[in-house]
């Protein structure tokens, strides 16, 4: 019994030696350490010898078991290794090679057209601010002079939250807001996200963009508002831009009207683009009308002011040629991408 107990030592040693992995490894643990391995049978028939053999060949078993335990952990160390290197092997990095290309985004069309407006007019002393979304009744219709039987505050044309909450359908009340905050002068911009009941379509949206804008001072004319479009109309088209002011009708400017520009791709000559006019709108204005200057509690017959506003993304088709509004909300890249 003592012969087989080295016996089984020498031919697990050289076992060992020849295994590769861990399944070889565990293949070899069970053979010998088992339930019913060859060390096991060996150690399950002692009973039958003396007890002064018995007493021998249990130490020489335990030493025996205690040998093949350590090379057997041994050995599984030696793999781990192995295959940790292999496995870095096989993972190594050439830093010479080139990396993959990190596609970089681009700024949205929109975002490009409102920060150009916005720099033209900060560059004329303008400030920007801004105001929330969801506005009240009274700041997007009552305070700027729409009574209440004007149609723009049909649920046709507003999305209401209450009664007295709705998404604003300009940024016009955040002329109410300085107004009602800030004391003349008073010389700002608020660009933001308008909403509207529109269905959409080529030229339609039910959410867009405006940039409003808004003097209060004494002795403020029309002359003033004329001067002011007409140089911001030459900076963000070109020096040879014209302007033409043609009378219209806002609740809260009187008097109102529309500005046309020349024609920036054909100089005012006839093309695709102004339908043959020679001219573009771009845009809405007046001189401020005295019931929304009350409502900031300033005395009429001291101040007057104009105020302005245009749609962002009407200006942004213009300027790049995109013929259908709903290109700059389907967040496809191969459209983005043209305005690198």
């Amino acid at each position: 019994m003592q012969a087989q107990l080295n016996r089984i030592l020498e031919e697990a040693k050289v076992q060992l030696d020849k295994a590769q992995d861990h399944a070889q490894l565990e293949e070899i643990r069970v053979k010998l350490l088992g339930k019913k391995g060859e060390l096991t049978q060996i150690l399950r028939g002692m009973g039958q010898l003396s007890p002064e053999e018995r007493k021998e060949t249990g130490a020489l078993a335990n030493k025996v078991r205690g040998e093949i335990e350590q090379l057997l952990g041994e050995k599984v160390e030696a793999v781990k290794k192995a295959a940790k290197a292999a496995q870095f092997k096989l993972e190594k990095i050439d830093v010479t090679e080139p990396g993959k290309p990190v596609n970089l985004g681009v700024k949205h069309p929109l975002t490009i057209t409102m920060e150009e407006i916005s720099k033209v007019f900060m560059n004329m002393g303008f400030s920007i601010v801004e105001g929330p979304e969801v506005e009240t009744v009274f700041n997007n219709f009552d305070a700027l002079n729409a009574g209440p039987n004007h149609p723009a505050r049909d649920m046709t044309d507003t999305f209401y939250i209450t009664d007295d909450v709705l998404l604003r359908t300009q940024t016009s009340p955040v002329q109410v807001r300085t107004l009602m905050k800030q004391k003349p002068p008073i010389k700002v911009i608020s660009p933001g996200r308008c909403f509207r009941c529109d269905t959409p379509d080529a030229t339609h949206s039910p959410m867009f963009h405006q940039i409003e804008g808004l003097v209060v001072d004494e002795g403020i004319t029309m002359a003033d508002l004329k001067g002011t479009l007409d140089s911001f109309a030459k900076q963000l088209f070109g020096p040879d831009t014209k302007t033409k002011f043609r009378p219209h009708h806002f609740p809260f400017t009187e008097p109102s009207a529309e500005v046309d520009v020349s024609c920036f791709k054909c100089g005012g000559k006839g093309c695709r683009v102004c339908k043959g006019s020679g001219w573009i709108e771009i845009l809405g204005c007046g001189m401020v009308h005295p019931n929304v200057l009350k409502v900031g509690g300033l005395d009429t017959e001291k101040y007057t002011g104009f105020a302005f506003g245009m749609g962002v993304e009407r200006v942004a088709m213009l300027k790049y040629g995109v013929d259908d509004i709903r290109l700059f909300y389907e967040n496809d890249m191969r459209f983005i991408n043209q305005f690198k």
